[in-house]
């Protein structure tokens, strides 16, 4: 299955729209003359010039992790007679116009194998009886294996991944249904199918899902190998995918504001809807229905979703601002329904910049506000020039100001990145005006970004950071270190992605009367690097934290080092003007040692350090035994393990909680809370419904793993209580009237 779109359609779990009708996708679209215009683009506005001998084996190899990324479905006789015959010419059959041809036959041999083996599953699936009781083994990740020799290894490769498949469904409903029995609840799974008959599900689903192919995904494999040839940033987009893209960096959707959740036995459930949102105002959808049919145009016409991706679906839900999709629904009670939505705009509110402001009182009585700030990505409405996440922040700054705050958090976990402009302006929010980063074409050179605002918050500042702050939370994170303006703590380091990109549309390329020409697509060439204000590069590296703390995400393989011919590493002077303020104002000789201090006696911190080291061992071993007492004998110990964990944290955590009740008032700074004269107290512990409805998750419930005191994990506990030294150290130099760090 194409990876991208797998993403795509987990992405797409809220409905998008773009102004593309479902009959105008229809149109055939010259897909050689596209891969012909990709490759004189690519040659032309990337940053990094290959050479056709480079060209021709990355996008081979590709093409092949994105057909069957886990190889399971290709030998190696089939690759070795695949990459004989286009192993070294895919480049030179996009530039003679003949790409499609090979686009062609590839995916046509590949979806004989996906039949061919996950009918051979099937059927091993429904004659086989478990037992269970065997030595072997299995890969738990095949990323760095080889493919199978021939069809007979093939084979025993899917026998051994049917009862793997067979076995943890297994598994999964033992341990759910002891843990309901422990609880004294009613188990969730108990009227579900067979444990065969869910894996024969997913089998069905997925075989469904490789046929589901048109002319646009097939070519769209070979199209995106060929960007991906130049870096894993570089990519060629669909019209189809264009929409979705768009709708992520405008953080606004337009569709019924419903969350999409793919069902083993083909439909698609509702789990989510959106608080205000055109399916919450129309009020005939409700979480868990199932939608088993959809009229794009509304006039009657409904076409069957059963097995359909979750993408497909989106798409024939999507359509303009003000029309209207038709739905045939599954009710709870099993019963029918057909109903209809006018599409409408939807802001994704959760995912806006937000605010808190934490009140802290001491023993004495005396009173400390911070403000902690997150922001999920560097989000703009280009088209409609809203929805800036640059003035939301401003806005939150000014308030937190306003409310007296003594110390800033900025959290930037999790970030992706997003606008390049936007991060320009927010990085001036905290340094004033200056130099912010420094980009540097295919051609040597060099341009300089500089925020032209005053700045708004001058005061001691920590930015929190993790494996996945990415691009533009790296150019933020990396300015504020590289001015001494903010403590980095988090993970070793952050994503590392030190690249721009950019839309261009491929149309753009072609002759006006070239066949479906305006679905033709878009590429996102790399077309620059950035390096911070210091001169050195975030790519690979990424930024280093100046205060690392525990976290899981260091045991895995995040990262751009860990990508496919991600560009390298290097530095350049330090940008004209920069000018560092004075880094012994950030005390990290005592921060860190305090810090390490506090972590070393944290017991969650040191469960997290158990964790990592278990996790890097499985994954290092990287097996799972096909004997069903070796991984009950596993469960158990991980349940005992889980179990004695929560007994100390529910009597720790219930003597935090009324400490924090006495020590702690938190009040809301999300966008509508910016307008009140007074800013609202919430409860951190309540889980906040305000901007979308979710279905009730019966299987989810049954972890009783005690929820964190106040809400706060103990990497945002943490990053408080270093904000507080720094803030204690700050006015502490200030009464002795003596240089900081002296």
């Amino acid at each position: 299955m194409n990876i991208k779109k797998s993403l795509l359609g987990a992405f797409m779990g809220l409905t998008f729209s773009g102004s593309v009708s479902v009959q105008a996708q229809q149109n055939k679209v010259d897909y050689d003359s596209v891969g012909k215009a990709l490759a004189k683009m690519l040659m032309n506005r990337h940053y990094e010039k290959l050479n056709d001998d480079v060209l021709g084996p990355r996008i081979f190899d590709l093409l092949m992790k994105e057909l069957d990324p886990a190889k399971v479905y290709f030998t190696k006789k089939d690759v070795d007679a695949l990459e004989a015959k286009y192993g070294k010419d895919l480049h030179n059959r996009l530039l003679i116009s003949k790409s499609n041809e090979a686009a062609r036959e590839v995916h046509a041999l590949y979806i004989a194998r996906v039949s061919d083996k996950l009918g051979f599953a099937q059927k091993f699936l429904k004659d086989s009886d478990f037992t269970f009781d065997s030595d072997r083994k299995i890969k738990r990740s095949r990323k760095k294996m080889d493919w199978a020799a021939d069809d007979a290894a093939l084979s025993e490769l899917w026998r051994n991944l049917v009862e793997e498949a067979v076995l943890s469904e297994t598994l999964r409903r033992y341990n759910i249904a002891k843990l309901a029995k422990e609880q004294g609840k009613e188990n969730p799974l108990k009227n579900r199918k067979s444990v065969k008959e869910v894996v024969s599900l997913k089998y069905k689903r997925m075989l469904q899902y490789a046929l589901d192919e048109n002319d646009e995904s097939i070519a769209d494999y070979v199209l995106s190998s060929a960007a991906k040839a130049y870096g894993p940033h570089t990519d060629y987009l669909t019209a189809s995918e264009y929409g979705p893209f768009k709708a992520n960096m405008d953080n606004e959707f337009v569709g019924i504001g419903a969350l999409l959740q793919a069902e083993n036995d083909g439909a698609t459930k509702i789990s989510g809807i959106v608080v205000d949102g055109p399916a919450s105002k129309g009020g005939d959808l409700a979480l868990a229905d199932r939608i088993v049919g959809v009229d794009h145009l509304n006039d009657g016409n409904f076409v069957d979703v059963m097995f359909m991706r979750i993408d497909k679906v989106v798409e024939l839900i999507r359509g303009r601002v003000g029309t209207s999709v038709g739905l045939k629904i599954e009710k709870k009670d099993g019963s029918f329904k057909r109903i209809s939505i006018k599409r409408g705009a939807v802001e994704m509110k959760g995912d806006f910049a937000a605010g808190e402001i934490i009140e802290s009182k001491d023993a004495d009585g005396d009173t400390r506000r911070i403000g902690f700030l997150t922001l999920p990505s560097f989000y703009i409405n280009f088209s409609a020039s809203k929805n800036k996440c640059s003035d939301h922040v401003k806005s939150i700054l000014l308030r937190m100001k306003k409310e007296g705050i003594e110390g800033l958090v900025f959290d930037l976990r999790g970030n992706g990145g997003g606008s390049l402009d936007e991060v320009r302006k927010m990085t001036g929010f905290f340094t004033g005006r200056g130099p912010v980063v420094q980009e540097k074409d295919f051609k040597g050179k060099i341009s300089l970004q500089i925020s032209y605002n005053k700045a708004i918050y001058t005061g001691p500042m920590v930015c929190l950071i993790d494996s996945t702050s990415a691009s533009a939370s790296e150019i933020l994170a990396g300015a504020l270190q590289d001015y001494n303006r903010a403590v980095v703590v988090g993970t070793k380091s952050s994503y590392g992605k030190g690249t721009v990109q950019m839309i261009m549309e491929v149309e753009r390329m072609l002759p006006f009367n070239a066949q479906g020409r305006k679905r033709a697509g878009y590429l996102k060439p790399t077309i620059r690097k950035f390096y911070r204000v210091a001169g050195s590069s975030t790519q690979n590296k990424g930024v280093e934290s100046d205060i690392v703390l525990p976290n899981l995400l260091d045991s895995l393989e995040i990262g751009e080092r860990y990508m496919d011919y991600a560009l390298p590493y290097d530095f350049i002077r330090a940008s004209p003007g920069y000018k560092p303020f004075d880094k012994s104002r950030l005390f990290l000789k005592e921060l860190k040692a305090k810090s390490e201090a506090r972590s070393a006696e944290n017991k969650d911190f040191g469960y997290l350090r158990e964790d990592i080291a278990r996790m890097k061992k499985r994954i290092e071993e990287n097996v799972d035994s096909l004997n069903k007492a070796k991984r009950l004998k596993d469960i158990e110990e991980s349940d005992k393990r889980v179990k004695a964990r929560n007994k100390e944290r529910l009597a720790r955590f219930k003597v935090i909680q009324e400490e924090d009740k006495k020590r702690f008032t938190f009040y809301s700074l999300k966008r509508e809370d910016l307008k009140l004269a007074k800013l609202p107290i919430f409860d951190p512990t309540e889980e906040d419904e305000s901007y979308m409805l979710k279905l009730e998750d019966k299987v989810g419930d049954l972890d009783i793993t005690p929820e964190w005191p106040s809400n706060m994990g103990p990497v945002k506990r943490e990053s408080i209580s270093i904000l507080n030294d720094l803030i204690d150290l700050t006015e502490t130099a200030k009464v002795v009237n003596v240089e900081p760090g002296r």
